[in-house]
């Protein structure tokens, strides 16, 4: 039997030795904690079975969940950002693009960046002996990565997907693996520089950039922005009107009219008429000097709203027009306008009609290679039901009188024949005819057509009706262009040939016959809708929208960012 005492003392040994097994058993556990590299937990964060769907840093969501997989499986998982002294060298350069996104009209909240800036601040403020924390690395360098390729898609290739929209927008610029550019980028430390490379640098977004930050400054200096109630009957040169002074005002912050002694002037004179002509050319209302109903509307849209017109036109350019060529034809729907651009400068513009609400045409970038003299129009089956049918039923002679041809199975129905045809028993669902309009002075694409080949069969086309081509709005087409000057663009595009030259070209026409014309080099031609854009004369212009678009991309620009689009994503291997 064991005395007390030596109870006691087998007691106190066996404390002891339990009081070493457990604190070597923490020390063991905490070693396993500590041996969870950063590279360890950034593998975990795309390798576990429930990756995708927390797809998160901390509490930050990671939008590129995709390229950023393919880019650290391409690393083995090790940290990209770190540097060999844990203290992230090149995340200042981020964090300094990521603030002057906003200048590109990209809110910086889309990236991380308060929570970029409070990681980092933590880890660069720990001892140097504590070492890193592996969690707070991975966090990190996860939240830079994923900025990194979201700001990159959205300079290269903006925020949303013009198809989701559904907004007739088909045209894109081509694909980037920005995976690679940012492992390049780090490589060479040339973070800012790359993301910078990815800014559009045509002039059309440069401009409309620095438009941006003029009007962001007008909006915070002017947030209160009184609407000028409507006068009736109009304002005119000579009237006198207590509203003049809060317009001359107006106009003399928006630059149109120069702010002198004669500011609180009740009298509409001739200074007046000079600023409201300014401002509505550069409004695209009717410069008749008469402040009505829509000028009094564009005085009351406010800084604040032209500034979000902006960042949405800003966001168009994104999408597409990054490349458009050193020559190359420029219809912007929204102005009802055509230029033809050489090297930067507009050699020759026009007036041009486009497609009605209802009929909207399209966006998109083809080249032009052909143009038709004397072109027959081959009437589109909706128009052939919808409007000629109609015409057909009421008066059995209309297909002759405005030389238009039946066709069947690609043969043309004599003219005996086609009254054997009941006209009253085709509709939208049967109708097995084609309808032809020969060339002449009643073909609505008059003397010359342009041809781009697309899927859309959209195409610029001259017009007998002349008269449109002076009406302020000009969205009357079923969908194709028509242009004012079709002759002076054909010898444009026909000038390195011998052949045509302008004599030429207009003896062809009145000779009748149709011909195909083949150009001496393919030009780009590209349709976009912009409602807002810094002319050559370096003014800021502004349009209505026409066709809703503008409404429909505020609505779908969201708080937060979308994942990239699929042009951007690399497939993980």
């Amino acid at each position: 039997m064991f005395t007390r005492h030596a109870r006691m003392i087998i007691s106190l040994l066996m404390c002891s030795l339990l009081t070493q097994v457990l604190f070597s058993a923490s020390q063991l556990l905490a070693g396993e904690q500590q041996a969870l590299t950063a590279a360890d937990l950034i593998k975990e964060r795309f390798t576990s079975e429930d990756a995708r769907s927390r797809m998160t840093s901390g509490e930050e969501s990671v939008y590129s969940f995709d390229m950023a997989a393919v880019f650290y499986r391409k690393r083995d998982f090790q940290p990209a950002w770190t540097g060999s002294d844990s203290r992230f060298p090149q995340a200042d350069a981020l964090v300094s693009a990521i603030q002057k996104a906003e200048l590109e009209g990209l809110p910086p909240e889309y990236y991380h960046i308060k929570t970029i800036a409070l990681l980092l601040g933590q880890l660069r403020a720990r001892p140097e002996n504590n070492g890193p924390d592996s969690a707070m690395v991975a966090d990190l360098d996860v939240l830079l990565t994923d900025s990194f390729l979201l700001l990159s898609c959205h300079l290269s290739n903006g925020c949303i997907n013009p198809i989701m929209l559904k907004a007739e927008w088909f045209a894109h610029n081509e694909k980037m693996d920005v995976t690679a550019v940012l492992e390049k980028s780090l490589q060479e430390n040339r973070i800012k520089e790359s993301l910078s490379d990815l800014t559009p640098k045509e002039k059309l977004y440069t401009r409309l950039r620095q438009a941006l930050a003029h009007y962001r400054l007008l909006a915070a200096q002017h947030k209160e922005w009184p609407m000028i109630a409507a006068s009736r009957p109009p304002l005119k040169k000579d009237m006198h009107d207590k509203k003049i002074p809060a317009i001359r005002q107006r106009l003399a912050i928006l630059g149109d009219l120069t702010a002198g002694e004669n500011m609180g002037d009740e009298l509409f004179d001739a200074g007046l008429v000079r600023a409201i002509v300014s401002f509505q050319k550069r409004h695209g209302l009717d410069a008749d000097g008469v402040i009505g109903a829509q000028t009094f509307g564009a005085l009351n849209v406010s800084p604040a709203k032209r500034v979000r017109q902006i960042e949405i036109n800003l966001e168009r350019l994104r999408w597409s027009f990054r490349n458009p060529g050193k020559r190359y034809l420029l219809v912007n729907i929204a102005n009802f306008a055509l230029d033809v651009v050489e090297e930067g400068t507009t050699v020759l513009t026009m007036p041009v009609v486009v497609g009605k609400p209802f009929w909207n045409t399209p966006v998109f970038s083809r080249k032009m290679r052909y143009l038709v003299l004397n072109p027959p129009w081959n009437i589109p089956r909706t128009i052939a039901v919808e409007e000629i049918l109609p015409k057909v039923r009421k008066d059995r002679h209309y297909l002759l009188k405005n030389n238009i041809r039946v066709l069947q199975y690609g043969n043309i129905i004599e003219d005996k024949k086609l009254q054997a045809i009941a006209w009253s028993r085709l509709n939208i669902d049967y109708f097995p005819y084609q309808l032809r309009q020969d060339p002449g002075p009643l073909n609505p694409l008059g003397s010359i057509k342009f041809i781009f080949p697309n899927q859309f069969d959209v195409y610029l086309h001259d017009s007998p009706h002349k008269g449109l081509f002076q009406r302020n709005v000009r969205a009357l087409s079923h969908g194709c262009i028509r242009i004012e000057k079709p002759v002076e663009l054909a010898v444009y595009l026909l000038r390195d040939s011998k052949k045509w030259t302008r004599e030429q070209i207009l003896a062809a026409i009145t000779e009748g016959k149709e011909q195909t014309v083949n150009l001496p080099q393919p030009v780009p031609v590209h349709l976009i809708y912009l409602t807002a854009w810094v002319d050559d004369n370096n003014i800021l212009q502004f349009r209505d929208d026409i066709y809703g678009r503008d409404v429909m991309l505020d609505e779908s620009l969201p708080a937060s960012p979308l994942p990239p689009r699929s042009e951007n994503s690399t497939k993980a291997p």
